[in-house]
């Protein structure tokens, strides 16, 4: 019923990447897509977003990696994955059997290698790449890219100027402004921004009087994250034109709603996959039903209605 009802009131078109629902997974929640099938349809989706793929593999940190917290979880996984090739050779032909965009989240450690891996996922298969700019930027000591707005305009060119793709660039929360680098990003060419990425945060076990973590710190993520991250869309929103992907904390429709108003085009689901791994699919059900209670007939005609003057720039 959802499914028929979804085809054109949900439908969304993202600078180009087209998807069915506006509701995607959000990276590295989610796997790569396959580890879900026996519990949902990936075809239901919106998109696919694969967990963060690097050009070699990646065996993560040490120690505990993750741990629940109110409202949340930290997680300090250090983009554990099998590298690209693997990527491309193993997992890209089983997730073509599916009618769904994937969006593969990429970190590098320098421009140069961002842009040299957008070129290898540059095929078919992949609808988009999404850059993970919270990653260290060992050429400029140990900086993120996410938090120094010429740092991440570097990347996005590097990127753009290597792949044909619809490129999505990932924001960090932990900034003095986020519009900052926004629009900074946007300057440089990305087609779609996605936000938030987890704010920093720590946990100690007080018997032990110890870091629980294995990496000491990590990124916080769940509804205690939501307030940060509608707050961050609501302004991003009124500062850039290129479209959003909102994300952080989204556990029913309600959630999601939130960040359509604040300006999002599309909303990715996160940590809420752990707890329900159907969520992303339900959440459609939920937004339909507003839809209809609200006599509104597309998704895309609730986008920005909470901002100043009812609507983006």
């Amino acid at each position: 019923m959802v499914k028929a009802r979804c085809a054109h009131r949900l439908a969304v078109n993202l600078a180009g990447l087209k998807m069915k629902t506006p509701v995607t997974t959000a990276s590295g929640t989610f796997g790569f897509g396959l580890e879900f099938t026996d519990f949902l349809d990936l075809q239901q989706l919106g998109a696919v977003t694969v967990k963060g793929t690097t050009l070699l593999p990646r065996a993560g940190n040490q120690g505990q990696r993750a741990v629940e917290t109110p409202s949340g979880m930290l997680n300090c996984v250090g983009l554990e994955n099998p590298g690209a090739e693997y990527f491309l050779q193993e997992t890209l032909p089983k997730l073509k059997k599916y009618k769904v965009p994937v969006i593969v989240n990429i970190a590098g450690a320098s421009p140069e290698e961002y842009g040299e891996l957008a070129a290898k996922l540059d095929v078919p298969g992949v609808a988009a790449v999404e850059i993970n700019i919270s990653c260290p930027n060992v050429k400029a000591g140990g900086i993120a890219f996410g938090t120094n707005p010429q740092a991440a305009a570097a990347v996005v060119r590097q990127v753009k100027d290597h792949t044909s793709k619809v490129v999505i660039t990932k924001l960090s929360p932990n900034v003095t402004s986020i519009t900052e680098l926004a629009l900074a990003v946007e300057a440089a060419g990305t087609d779609v921004i996605s936000l938030i990425n987890t704010l920093i945060g720590m946990k100690i076990d007080v018997e032990r009087q110890r870091p629980v973590l294995g990496n000491i710190t990590g990124g916080l993520s769940g509804p205690a994250v939501r307030p940060v991250a509608v707050r961050m869309c609501y302004e991003v929103a009124q500062k850039v034109k290129v479209p959003l992907i909102g994300m952080g904390g989204i556990m029913n429709a309600a959630d999601a709603l939130e960040f359509f108003l604040a300006g999002a085009n599309a909303v990715a689901v996160g940590t809420g996959n752990f707890v329900d791994p159907t969520l992303a699919v339900d959440i459609c059900g939920g937004l339909l039903e507003y839809m209809d209670r609200h006599q509104v007939k597309q998704i895309k005609d609730l986008v920005g209605l909470a901002l100043p003057g009812g609507k983006r720039c």
